[in-house]
């Protein structure tokens, strides 16, 4: 059965996607408390990448914005498979995203904006967070985007 949560994601024509698999020696979220931490999140789909590039170059930033909002649903994904309902999640405290970015490119905000708006369209204003939009040479597999979030969650 699905929660509150879900049900937004359905009704904006989404799906949580099976957690991405570690590329390395780490776990996709881990829970410390009251919050749950996120591993860095690419904007993997059915197990690969869309696209590769740096942004502002191989990659345009209308593209690495629905890519952020990809990675996103991959942290969602991450928090569900530690605590079992999104539901529980009392809000999103902070968003980092990493932009692969050309070295002329100074968009970095509005490319994790696609993440940070889709928070607030599947949680509303549990999903209003603090973040951080930093410029990188390059992200793991070539990925022009990769999001971590941290998120507080209700009293169990």
């Amino acid at each position: 059965m699905s929660g509150v949560v879900e049900s937004r994601l359905a009704e904006l024509g989404l799906s949580l996607p099976e957690v991405v698999p570690p590329l390395a020696s780490y776990q996709p979220a881990v829970v410390s408390g009251r919050y749950v931490f996120t591993s860095g999140q690419l904007p993997m789909v059915d197990g690969k990448l869309p696209v590769t590039g740096k942004v502002g170059a191989e990659v345009t930033p209308e593209e690495a914005k629905d890519l952020a909002r990809t990675c996103a649903l991959n942290a969602l994904a991450a928090v569900k498979s530690v605590v079992g309902d999104l539901d529980r999640v009392a809000r999103v405290v902070k968003v980092v995203g990493f932009v692969a970015s050309a070295a002329d490119f100074t968009g970095q905000p509005a490319v994790v904006n696609g993440a940070s708006e889709l928070l607030g369209e599947v949680l509303g204003d549990k999903g209003v967070h603090a973040r951080s939009a930093v410029g990188v040479a390059v992200l793991p597999l070539d990925a022009p985007v990769e999001v971590e979030m941290q998120v507080e969650l209700t009293e169990a």
